[in-house]
């Protein structure tokens, strides 16, 4: 039980490594708790900032700084960022960094909650119209869901005393904007180079009615403790593809020699793990169903003898449902990040399980079939000559061996030809060649 405690007391401690109290600053000095938001949002992102949200609260920190560097991502989750930022007791500051990063459709939304709203030169932040997560909408519901996301966006952008005009027009008409743009149009309010001239700008800054003490700020940086981290890496649409084709690739190891061994362990955390990836992901489910359709055809295809031609024929439906995996049937929109799983990739698992399926499982499967070469079991299916009477007990000659025979088809006489049945221990049972036909 010693190593099963020093586990769980291990998963803990990593678990709560992202919730430790930052150190206390000088009387003189102020807090700044930073929180790092990048890729696809999702549930984990949203978690991850409300326990930031929480932890600068109890510390009295002086601002929450938000980096910000997203695509976009489920709306739920952009829904609960916003409230959340909006009901913090701390002012929260959003900061579009570094160079070349983006706030574009949900990060638009998470940008407008802050308090404060600012961008690092050589980002752009805008194209915010909605689409559904999985299947087409109909006009009626497309009307419908960009009037209510609109309606938010302008109540933030009006809230915040920034362009609410520009705000309609980033949902209606997916405009974007860059830094500069953003500063000149009143849809931000700092253009800073890096964290440090963001800090000297917010120094002094009226927000929520209080003057900010930042002249000798003390930024603590608030890292995803390991699940979130976890749940961040497989959202990335190739490394989500990656798991559902390790998965095939275990399962079919587990149908060569079915057991629920490793493979079959394997073969079910890797699909568990890759359909929770795709949760967070644009699915078009009937390119699931062609990928599920491929690997029957794969599992065929090794347990009979029509491997090349089968496995041919599976490569067709692998690799259209690779490359429509993440396209569902619906117009383009940049609500939803543009994912796409790398082509290369998909070549290289196609032509690799191709040649896992014919040459090394191939390989296996007639390994296991094969007649043992040692061992007694060598013998079975082989005939022998009774150097004694059999009543059942008795001794057996075989391959110029002589070896305990237990006869199971009735006495035999010595002298008499056997036929291996099997092998018990190191006894061979054998039956009368006239008996057994």
């Amino acid at each position: 039980m010693r190593p099963l405690k020093i586990l769980i007391v291990s998963l803990l401690i990593l678990s709560l490594l992202g919730s430790a109290q930052p150190a206390q600053a000088a009387n003189n000095q102020s807090i700044v708790i930073q929180l790092d938001i990048n890729g696809v949002i999702n549930p984990f992102s949203s978690r991850y900032l409300e326990r930031g949200l929480d932890l600068a609260q109890r510390s009295g920190a002086e601002l929450v700084l938000v980096t910000l560097d997203t695509p976009g991502g489920l709306e739920a989750s952009m829904r609960e960022m916003v409230q959340a930022i909006l009901g913090s007791p701390v002012p929260v500051v959003v900061y579009v960094t570094p160079a070349g990063a983006r706030a574009t459709s949900a990060g638009l939304f998470i940008l407008q909650a802050g308090d404060v709203a600012d961008m690092a030169p050589a980002t752009h932040v805008g194209a915010a119209t909605p689409v559904a997560m999985r299947g087409e909408m109909d006009e009626v519901m497309s009307e419908k869901s960009i009037s209510d996301v609109s309606a938010l966006l302008r109540g933030l952008a009006e809230s915040r005393g920034r362009n609410v005009e520009w705000a309609e027009s980033a949902v209606r008409e997916s405009s974007s904007l860059t830094a500069r743009e953003a500063v000149e149009t009143n849809v931000i309010e700092i253009l800073a180079n890096d964290i440090y001239d963001l800090l000297e700008q917010l120094d002094g800054m009226i927000v929520r009615g209080e003057k900010l003490d930042l002249s000798a700020p003390v930024v603590q940086k608030l890292g995803m403790n390991w699940i979130e981290r976890f749940y961040h890496v497989i959202t990335e649409p190739n490394i989500a593809y990656l798991l559902l084709s390790l998965g095939t690739i275990f399962l079919l190891v587990e149908l060569s020699n079915p057991g629920l061994s490793f493979a079959g362990i394997g073969a079910a955390l890797f699909f568990i793990i890759g359909f929770m990836a795709l949760g967070s992901l644009p699915v078009n489910w009937a390119a699931v169903g062609l990928l599920v359709i491929s690997v029957i055809l794969f599992v065929v295809a090794l347990l009979t003898d029509t491997e090349i031609v089968v496995t041919a024929v599976g490569l067709i439906p692998f690799i259209l449902g690779s490359l429509l995996l993440f396209k569902p049937f619906r117009p383009k929109s940049p609500i939803i990040p543009e994912v796409r799983v790398n082509i290369w990739l998909i070549l290289f698992m196609a032509l690799f399980i191709v040649f896992f399926s014919l040459i090394i499982l191939r390989a296996i499967l007639t390994a296991l079939k094969r007649k043992p070469q040692m061992g007694a079991q060598r013998f079975v299916g082989e005939k022998a000559y009774a150097l004694t009477d059999l009543s059942p007990d008795g001794k057996v000659m075989i391959q110029h061996q002589n070896w305990s025979a237990t006869s199971i088809g009735g006495n035999v006489r010595k002298g008499q030809e056997v036929l291996v049945v099997s092998v018990s221990g190191v006894r061979l049972m054998v039956s009368p060649v006239d008996e057994s036909g």
